[in-house]
């Protein structure tokens, strides 16, 4: 009777332990891979529940998702992409801002002289690092601003592409280029700040870069309440205060 009553405790302690060890999965446009995990840092204060960040390029994660990857929450760096997967009925509501992103031209070389896109004509840049604007917002903010300056074909020999904002700023980091574009809350980061320096792309030249989030239907139970909780964490006042202090609107 007392061996019955251990495997029978033992067997809710395992299932109780599984269900906490679970993780809240959030996949992340790389834009706000910094800024997001300071938010999954105060969540857990709040909370206690641990997050996983999968982050790349809104493009890949959008795939990812309706190839059935098993993400809880989805933060874009567009509309479109949320949009996409709520179409065809792959999240729990319609996707709603979370904030707004801003575009900036970030270099090492402090002796650069860049305070405008039309700068980069100068033989002193040879690369100049662009997420690929099919995947990633941020790159086709970037194309907006330059096509806006009639800079495109002028810069075209110039431009390598990254698959995400995270790949822009490694080219940068490197040394394969010597200018990026890329979100101003990377360079808040504390981690990049006093790395070389940027400037913003005035955003008059872009259209705005309205941030989404979702729910996703692939998450259920334990998740599916965590998820839930993030969501509302986001819209109050302590993850206003985080987005704002890594530059988001």
């Amino acid at each position: 009777m007392r061996l019955n009553k251990l495997i029978t405790l033992c067997a809710f302690l395992s299932f109780a332990f599984s269900a906490n060890a679970q993780k809240l999965r959030i996949a992340v446009a790389a834009n706000a891979q910094f800024v997001s995990q300071k938010l999954a840092e105060e969540f857990k204060k709040e909370t206690n529940v641990d997050a996983d960040l999968i982050v790349s390029s809104s493009g890949k994660l959008t795939t990812q998702i309706e190839q059935g990857a098993p993400f809880d929450v989805f933060l874009s760096a567009d509309m479109k992409y949320p949009q996409e997967l709520a179409d065809k009925n792959l999240t729990l509501e319609q996707p709603r801002i979370y904030a707004y992103g801003q575009l900036i031209m970030w270099m090492l070389n402090k002796s650069l002289k860049l305070s405008q896109p039309a700068d980069l004509q100068q033989n002193a840049v040879n690369k100049i690092a662009i997420a690929n604007p099919s995947l990633a917002p941020y790159g086709e903010a970037t194309l907006q601003a330059l096509g806006k300056l009639n800079l495109t074909d002028k810069l075209k020999g110039k431009i390598v592409y990254g698959e995400s904002i995270a790949q822009v700023n490694q080219y940068l980091l490197s040394g394969a280029a010597e200018v990026a574009f890329t979100a101003k809350s990377i360079v808040l980061d504390p981690q990049q700040q006093g790395k070389g320096k940027w400037v913003p792309v005035n955003d008059k030249l872009y259209k705005p870069i309205a941030q989404g989030i979702v729910i996703l239907k692939s998450s259920s139970g334990k998740n599916l309440e965590s998820a839930q909780r993030f969501y509302t964490f986001l819209f109050g006042p302590k993850a206003r205060k985080i987005l704002k202090a890594y530059g988001y609107k």
